[in-house]
């Protein structure tokens, strides 16, 4: 059975990669599946600590693969409101990760691609990187919850410029309105030393943090506060608190285990 992603880990860093570079890494429901399948696969893992997602070869993704595109165009649209649906939560899955998520855009990424990466928690993109929200462009109302996640991401006004366009962005302009946390000439190494960084702090705080961010936009000033309040009442019977105050204090680096 061919795959279409590939999946390694070292030590307490994973990556996902996304293995079509024939077809610039197209989107398909099986490569999808395989992103289910692997999430559920390293949330089972209390190894893991940060996840690296980045595509093969030139891009980071091209998008929906075109074929399906045009199968799509040929249902009707209830079976088409339901397909839509669930591709969109087999890449979306990516969000249910424990550990943060890091997408390296090693090319481009347009599309749903793009919608791919800002899934992810952090993003570095290579200088020579293009993105862009390009489904109006293809006669596409803008899926995989780009009218979302971009808004929370850029701003509203800024979303709305580039969904109503399609307009590709470089990489460095990408930076400079926080679609990317920085253009860089290595993504990979960029966000292998983030994962890094990430993998050496507690775990459980780390995910908790996680969790509370995704909801940043839905909560009010009371219900973060319960949130943090509940979250830190669980860190203080833990053994890594402990650890993080001992090294604090020998003026060490800490090593968590995540007990």
């Amino acid at each position: 059975m061919q795959k279409h992603i590939e999946v390694a880990t070292d030590g307490s860093v994973a990556e996902i990669v996304l293995n079509r570079p024939e077809t610039r890494n197209a989107m398909t429901a099986a490569m999808g599946r395989e992103i289910r399948d692997a999430v559920g696969e390293l949330n089972a893992s209390d190894a893991v600590r940060a996840v690296i997602v980045r595509g093969a070869g030139q891009a980071f993704s091209a998008g929906g693969d075109l074929d399906m595109l045009e199968q799509r165009a040929a249902d009707d649209p209830e079976a088409n409101r339901r397909a839509m649906r669930a591709f969109y939560a087999l890449y979306l899955s990516i969000r249910e990760l424990r550990a943060p998520s890091i997408a390296a855009v090693n090319g481009h990424a347009i599309g749903a691609g793009a919608c791919f990466a800002i899934a992810c928690d952090l993003r570095y993109a290579a200088t020579r990187a293009k993105l862009g929200f390009t489904f109006v462009k293809l006669g596409l109302h803008p899926g995989m919850a780009a009218t979302y996640l971009l808004p929370r991401l850029v701003g509203p006004a800024v979303a709305a410029d580039l969904l109503l366009t399609g307009a590709i962005l470089d990489a460095t302009e990408a930076a400079r309105i926080g679609l990317v946390n920085a253009a860089v000439d290595d993504p990979v190494a960029a966000a292998r030393e983030k994962a890094a960084a990430i993998a050496a702090c507690a775990p459980i705080a780390v995910a908790q943090t996680k969790a509370s961010l995704r909801g940043a936009f839905t909560r009010s000033l009371d219900d973060a506060l319960e949130a943090e309040a509940r979250a830190q009442a669980i860190d203080y019977a833990t053994g890594d608190l402990r650890e993080g105050i001992a090294a604090v204090r020998g003026k060490r680096d800490p090593v968590f285990t995540g007990e």
